[in-house]
Order: structure tokens, then sequence, then C-alpha cells
């Protein structure tokens, strides 16, 4: 029979949207489906995305050598992507990891060193009298050193990133639908997709919906995957805080345990017109099962306490932050249990899935993005593309 579309691609999200794009370029036939951002937050009842966000830490150095090659690779593209699609959406500020000393192969930094050796990566290592004086807007243990990543580093917008992707993938010719996909079904030749009260029908299917890819019925069978809340805290800058801060880095600050890093974003202007850090860890252990589960978190504002735990960190290591308004949000993370992004086909031959950020993955989407488009044109991916490390496991 003939169909629709060759492919539709379910979540206009970073990985999907990236893989839109990168397929406009190789065949046609494209569909993109996924659903706005809600305009209301508390009183939607749909699906969500944790791209729903002015700003994302971007890097290459990585104490695994996967990862940091998904990023660079993505970096690569920044520039072109930004300059075809008129959207600016990366800022080149640096990042900043602090901690113990390095020990060759040892912990989180003792690991990255190594990896950016291999890869060649330009990262800058800092005594800690050095640190303090580089970036003064610190308040460190004074035992720390610090790993500096100036160039191809920083952040990314990700709401004005997935904008630059689908520009881009629509203007090449892939048709993009507004709408929830309420179902995927394999119908032996074909494939038939039920969004916002509408049929399609498609060749194959590439599922990138992030943590709602088990839900919906989107995939044959659930991917192992875990689930998890993630609470970000947000200090509300004035005048004086801008002064202070307004040129530090993206950094990431180690505690006596790697579990125990903090995340932190230079000032970034939000949607209201105000200025924000954000900042961010790791320590949540609450994770969700069913759809309504993740619904209810992501209207919620948080984990107040997990809030109150970040202000403090925080305060303790960028005293001059005292005094200024804090908010918290709520995201979640997707971890699977290889520890690596998922991009490959279900049991069904015509269902694929791109899945898995692993609280990571926002710097390395367009790369990620161009693999599962690789997938669904080829049928696989190499060696060279990861192919081993990121085939999918299923509950």
């Amino acid at each position: 029979m003939a169909v629709d579309f060759k492919v539709i691609i379910v979540g206009r999200g970073m990985m999907g949207a990236a893989a839109a794009r990168h397929l406009s370029g190789m065949i046609e036939g494209v569909a993109l489906i996924g659903p706005s951002e809600p305009v209301e937050r508390k009183s939607h009842h749909g699906v969500f995305a944790s791209h729903y966000d002015e700003a994302r830490i971007t890097r290459s150095f990585d104490d695994n050598a996967v990862w940091a090659t998904l990023a660079a690779r993505s970096l690569d593209r920044y520039h072109e992507i930004e300059a075809k699609s008129g959207i600016s959406f990366f800022t080149e500020a640096g990042c900043l990891f602090a901690g113990p000393p390095a020990q060759p192969g040892e912990r989180y930094l003792g690991r990255a060193l190594q990896v950016s050796e291999t890869l060649g990566l330009d990262v800058e290592t800092l005594t800690p009298t050095a640190l303090r004086d580089r970036f003064p807007q610190f308040d460190l243990n004074p035992s720390f050193n610090g790993y500096f990543e100036a160039k191809r580093a920083g952040h990314i917008n990700p709401r004005a990133l997935v904008r630059a992707q689908a520009k881009l993938a629509e203007q090449a010719g892939v048709t993009v639908i507004d709408a929830t996909v309420a179902s995927v079904r394999d119908e032996g030749t074909f494939v038939e997709v039920h969004a916002g009260g509408k049929r399609y029908t498609t060749e194959r299917v590439l599922v990138a919906a992030g943590g709602f890819s088990n839900f919906n019925g989107l995939l044959p069978a659930a991917i192992d995957v875990r689930i998890a809340a993630r609470t970000v805290a947000f200090f509300e800058l004035g005048e004086r805080e801008m002064a202070v801060f307004s040129e530090m880095p993206s950094a990431i600050i180690f505690g006596d345990r790697d579990e125990d890093h903090l995340y932190i974003l230079p000032p970034v202007c939000y949607p209201d017109g105000k200025f924000y850090l954000k900042l961010g860890g790791e320590l949540e252990t609450r994770s969700f099962e069913t759809l309504e589960d993740v619904g209810t978190w992501f209207r919620s504002d948080g984990d107040l306490a997990e809030r109150d735990l970040l202000v403090s960190t925080a305060l303790q290591h960028m005293p001059a932050l005292a005094g200024c308004a804090t908010t918290s949000a709520p995201c979640v993370a997707t971890f699977t249990a290889t520890a690596y992004p998922y991009v490959g086909y279900t049991d069904s031959p015509r269902i694929a899935v791109l899945a898995g950020g692993n609280f990571v993955a926002a710097k390395s989407s367009d790369e990620l993005g161009r693999l599962g488009a690789v997938v669904m044109t080829q049928g696989w991916l190499g060696a060279e593309d990861f192919g081993r490390e990121l085939t999918p496991v299923f509950r």
C-alpha cells in the first residue's frame, strides 16, 4: 500500500529534531511529530520535554571517550546550524571543572584528563592559586585544581537549538506536525501512527521521545531505562550580582565524592526578561514508572529539600549570591542500562528508538540525531559510530 511518509520521527525534542534535520538530507518523505511546549506548565496534562529551558552546559572534556566524541562531533556543527538557521544557541563561555588534584586514571577528573589527551582536547590545568586568580567568582576548597576548556565549550540554549533544527528540517522538506503521538503500531508491512486525532502511515518509525518513550504504546517493547527526578535551582540576579558573575564560565565543581558534584550555568536571560544563574546536581534517587507520575512531577516545583541543598551549596562556593531570590523547577533524566544512549531497532524491523540521554546528552544531541538518521537509512551503526555501545536494551 502507499504510505503517507517513508519515516516518521516521534518526538520533537533535541534528538528528534536533530534526526529530522539529518534525515532530510538523506531521503524524502520524512515527518517530525511532537507537541509544542505547553503555555502553562502547571496546568498541562500532556507530555513534557526536558529541553524547556534556556541553558545547558556544553563541552568535550569527559571521562568517557564515547561521550567526549559525541560532544565533539556535535560541536563541529554548531556554527553551521546557527548560520543556516539564523538562530543563535551557542555561547562560548568556556567550561571549568574544579576538584581535588587529578590522579591519572582515577576518579572523574583523572579519567577525563586521559581522554582529553587521547582526543587532543585543549584543556588547561590550573593550580589552586591560578584557579582563584582566574575565577574570583568562586570560593572553592583551597586545595582544588581547575581544568578549563576555554574553546568549543560553554552553554547552549536547548529551546533555540530545537527551533533551529526543526526550521532547517522543515526548509529541507520535512513535514512538522504539532501533535502528541497516542500510539505506534507495526501492521506488518507498514507502521500506523496516531497523533492529534489523525492517522498516519509510514514505512518506518524512529521513537525519540526521551523519558516518555515507554509510554503511549510508542515501542513494541519497553526500553530498559530509569526515569529519574532532577531538581534545578535558580538565583535571580540583580545589577550587583551581574557585575560579579556575568563573565563566569559554565562550571562543574566536585566534592569529596564524584557524585557530590554541582553544575552551574552562567547568568542567562530567561523569557521573563530577568537574568538567572542555574545550578543542579545528581543526588536525588526518586524515579518514575508511570506517565501520571512523570506528569505530576513536571507540574511541580521539584523537590524543595533538594532545592535548599543546592542553594546552600551554591552559597558556599559563590557567597556573592547571598540575598538573591531563589526558585526551583523539575526535570527528568533518562538513565539507560548501558550508561550510553540507545540508538537502534526494536524487535520490529520497522520501529527504532533514539533515547536515553543519561543527563548529559544535550550537548551531543546533534550527533545523536545524525546516528538516528543513519539507523533509519542504513539499518545499523558501524564501529566508528559506536554501534556496539549504543545498542538498545529492552526489558
